[in-house]
């Protein structure tokens, strides 16, 4: 069963509720459940009382618990639980919790259908079972002096198709210790030594036995009848067994359904614009792309879709995201409390999850907008096989239209596409392969003779092999490249062609192990090959004169050796530590300048040059990073969190703006730029309120950081083969608050996120280059102190519901004149200090409403609407300002992208 859960409600309920449930007599209910996936609150019921919950996995995957009971009944908690949704339940005389949708279904079982030693309600094709296979007994494992219990474990199948069974019951007959299998149809049971009696239950009440000698851990493998039944067309499933809880530290993660309730941009759902409303989490303003955690900079986000990299995010100047929703099933952004699995960007990393093809059958998705239209489908290739592809475009020259005759900035036309999809096949119930693969294409010009155009390619390739219970493994490998191209058509003789690109071939091997109810242990190897091309330039056309260029490529490999344990020490006390250890190598070719020593890295410092053959070894650095976090249950509603991590960065975004561009290049490090180095501090604070109606949160962390590259003052960064004579090596330091307050419940519910948080580099004091600000500390281009988001959600009805967004943040810093002078008879100007001046604060408010059509379930698809307004006041939102010399004086200009409301509806649909 695929586990979504929201990730910081999921971890909270780890910390602080693993003593709060508590079975009653006659199974009443007593426990704290402070926002917990419906999922577990079944699981924490299933394992304290003789109730068994059967439903369809869609129709409780966003569902969450709210609630405190007190030795109540399961029909008091159920009916508070699905007060505000159109859940039903039906509890049988046996024990078992039909869950459905819209209608409430009748079960009236005989009583030996779900009879544990019965053969059950099967087909009669089943029900004439080999007597031979059941009441043989069968010897397992081998014989041991070693303790009085022995550890067995198997898989169950379909005898009708084959397939793991997901959800079915093994038990033993005279203990009745049991379990549940899982998506693979696995299980693991531990039972005294000797004659055991075992028995398997499927959702269909169809039990098979087995007699077994138990003499030592061993396997047994078991095929039953499926005896699957319909009840008014609603497919059920058994709980899945409880997930192992571990703390996390500033990790934020959203589903697609919770980012449906914010409103929509063009009514699309939107990943990016979806994490922006969470504390810690900003961009430079509209048309940015990217984002910024923390005080970093955009390029210090490690962004995966599955396990490929986005260097660039975003469509159409930021205003979507690169991924279509529909085809992601969920994200999760680490801003701390990174894994030791992951690393290589300073600031954060965001794992996309994308969305895995139906099992049962071909369905889909899509929606018609303004801008943009999509489609996904996806569903079965034969018994072991799944898929899913999307694709979505844009014909969005109206809009450009439309800014350029209300707003500052027009362009004569854009254009994107991004399509991708994901084939899996299950060998058998150990190896699990899967191919994802991704492609985007943007392309626009702001006049018309400048053609901008960039691309994303990305596949990978995975095979999961299951050695055993407690071990795993996956083994990756696969691309990622971007590139852009820019075309200048100014006239015929100065036409050109300007080229970047950058591919990355990767490799990672990663295993999980379990060792005993207390630890998980994490460990592997990724290494990636760079091959990047900085930037060429050539004629275009015929008749063009320009002088072709070329920067010389670059070759790294950078290789990461990880391990990680997480350790459960008791109730109260969780800890999660790990290291990395990163190694990277630039290699030649190379033609480099060689320096005099102690001397600044200055043309006239040059001396000589010294040359690398292909392979050869330029420069190699190495280091560890670690990472520790852990918790502290305070009491039942209250946890303290805490964590340390140090990140290193190879690679290096060479932008002389607050925003990724997409002319910006990307600089490996070598023998003049050193690798960024990174450590964090974070401590949080977690309560819950109101009879846990509203969850609060509060973090704060400092950060202080080495090797970050600023500009000299008239910088080249295009086609400039001696890039280390215009940098400037900087330390930086950022710290902030974050407070997070959400409401989950009723009709009216939301969000509040606020952040104050500071973002300051300094140069070297000992730096003869040159020095900003007189090496005193300065703002960085993305310093924004106060930050602020509101999301209100109200739910007229089942069908209709409007949401609110509001967003504020301080405008961020920029260099402005303030002075002017005569000099040699033309007017110059004095500027001030680094970054000593903000462009006016940003705010803006959106309106959306969805309206879903009627939820009878026997329909071919269905449908919704979703309207609203982007910028609902119309606010003029400065993006940047900038000076134009204009007779013989400089003046000012203020640049505003979306300056006028943009109203949108968006038709959706699934079928």
């Amino acid at each position: 069963m695929i586990r979504i859960f929201t990730a910081g409600l999921l971890v909270l309920f780890c910390l602080v509720s693993s003593s709060l449930f508590a079975q009653q007599t006659a199974d009443r209910i007593t426990g704290f459940f402070p926002g917990v996936a419906f999922e577990r609150f079944m699981e924490k019921v299933e394992e304290e009382t003789t109730y068994r919950f059967y439903y369809k996995e869609e129709d409780i995957r966003e569902l969450t618990v709210n609630i405190q009971a007190d030795s109540s009944k399961l029909e008091e908690v159920l009916s508070q639980i699905f007060l505000n949704s159109d859940l039903k339940f039906t509890i049988s005389q046996s024990g078992e919790v039909f869950i459905s949708k819209g209608q409430k279904l009748t079960v009236d079982f005989p009583n030996t259908f779900f009879n544990q030693s019965g053969q059950g309600g099967g087909s009669g094709e089943f029900s004439q079972q080999d007597e031979f296979v059941r009441n043989r007994r069968y010897t397992i494992g081998v014989p041991s002096g070693e303790g009085r219990t022995a550890k067995i474990q198997g898989q169950i199948l379909s005898l009708e198709n084959g397939k793991p069974i997901d959800g079915a019951i093994v038990y033993e007959k005279l203990s009745q210790t049991q379990t549940i299998t899982d998506q693979e149809g696995r299980y693991v049971l531990t039972l005294p030594k000797g004659n055991q009696t075992l028995l398997v239950q499927n959702i269909g009440g169809y039990t098979e036995q087995r007699l077994i000698d138990l003499q030592g851990d061993g396997e047994l493998n078991m095929s039953i009848g499926e005896g699957v039944f319909s009840l008014n067309e609603v497919v059920v499933r058994s709980g899945a067994l409880s997930n192992v809880s571990r703390p996390e530290m500033g990790v934020q993660s959203m589903t697609v359904q919770q980012m449906r309730k914010l409103p929509a941009v063009m009514g699309e759902v939107d990943i990016l614009k979806g994490l922006l409303t969470m504390p810690g989490v900003n961009t430079a303003g509209e048309a940015s792309v990217g984002f910024n955690v923390r005080g970093g900079a955009a390029d210090q986000n490690l962004i995966l879709f599955d396990q490929s990299t986005l260097f660039n995010p975003s469509h159409l100047f930021g205003f979507f995201s690169a991924v279509n929703s529909d085809m992601v099933q969920g994200v999760e952004l680490y801003k701390a409390g990174i894994p030791a699995s992951l690393g290589g960007r300073l600031s954060s990393v965001l794992q996309v999850t994308p969305k895995q093809g139906r099992t049962d059958k071909i369905g889909g998705s899509g929606g018609i907008g303004p801008l943009t239209s999509r489609l996904s489908i996806d569903g079965p290739i034969g018994q072991k096989t799944t898929f899913i592809v999307g694709a979505r475009m844009t014909y969005s020259d109206w809009l450009l239209d439309y800014l350029e005759e209300n707003a500052d900035i027009g362009a004569s036309r854009a254009f994107f596409a991004d399509f991708n999809g994901t084939i899996e096949h299950r060998f058998d119930e150990k190896n699990i392969l899967r191919f994802t693969g991704y492609y985007s294409e943007d392309e626009f010009q702001f006049d018309p003779d400048t053609v901008y155009s960039y691309s994303n390619q990305n596949f990978a390739l995975s095979w999961t092999h299951y050695f055993n219970y407690q071990l795993e493994a996956t083994f990756s490998a696969g691309q990622d490249a971007y590139d852009f191209q820019v075309q200048g058509e100014d006239n015929p003789l100065n036409s050109y062609q300007y080229n970047f690109d950058i591919r990355q071939r990767f490799l990672k091997a990663q295993f999980r192990q379990e060792k005993g109810q207390r630890h998980i242990f994490t460990y592997g190897i990724h290494s990636i090959w760079y091959d990047l091309n900085p930037g060429e330039i050539a004629p275009f056309g015929a008749e063009s004169i320009v002088i072709p260029d070329q920067v010389a490529s670059e070759k790294a490999l950078e290789t990461s050796l990880f391990f990680g344990d997480e350790f459960e020490i008791n109730d109260q006390w969780t800890v999660s530590g790990g290291v990395r250890y990163n190694l990277y190598g630039y290699f030649g070719p190379q033609t480099l300048p060689v320096y005099a020593p102690g001397e600044p890295f200055l043309a006239e410092n040059i001396t000589g040059e010294k040359t690398y053959n292909s392979g050869e070894l330029v420069q190699s650095y190495h280091g560890p990073e670690f990472r520790i976090s852990g918790r502290y249950a305070i009491n039942n509603w209250s946890s303290i969190k805490a964590g340390v991590n140090t990140m290193r960065q190879n690679i290096h975004l060479m932008s002389n703006s607050s925003v990724i561009t997409p002319t910006d290049t990307w600089k490996l490090s070598d023998a003049f730029i050193a690798p960024q180095r990174g450590i964090q501090y974070a401590l949080g604070y977690f309560q819950n309120l109101k009879n846990n109606t509203l969850e609060f949160s509060a973090e704060v962390y400092y950060r202080t950081m080495e090797n970050l590259l600023d500009y000299r003052s008239g910088a080249t960064i295009v086609l400039n083969d001696r890039i280390e004579q215009d940098v400037l090596i900087t330390q930086g330091k950022a710290y902030g608050l974050e407070l997070y307050l959400k409401k989950s419940q009723g009709k009216l519910n939301g969000s509040l996120a606020y952040t104050y948080s500071r973002s300051l580099l300094q140069t070297d004091p000992s730096e003869r280059k040159e020095k900003i600000n007189r090496s005193e500390w300065y703002p960085s281009n993305f310093d924004q102190p106060h930050n602020a988001n509101l999301v209100l959600n109200y739910e007229l009805s089942r069908r209709f519901n409007t949401t609110l967004a509001g967003k504020y943040s301080t405008g961020r810093p920029v260099t402005l004149p303030i002075s002017k002078f005569q000099y040699a008879g033309s007017e110059r100007v004095f500027f001030s200090d680094r970054n000593a001046m903000r462009i006016p604060d940003y705010f803006r408010l959106d309106l959306s409403i969805n309206l879903e059509g009627n939820h009878k379930v026997n329909k071919i698809a269905h449908s919704s609407w979703s309207l609203g307004v982007y910028n609902i006041l119309g606010r003029d939102n400065p993006y940047s300002i900038y000076y134009v010399p204009e007779g013989g004086k400089l003046q000012g200009y203020q640049l505003a992208i979306f300056a006028e409301p943009i109203p949108f509806i968006t038709y959706n649909f699934r079928f």
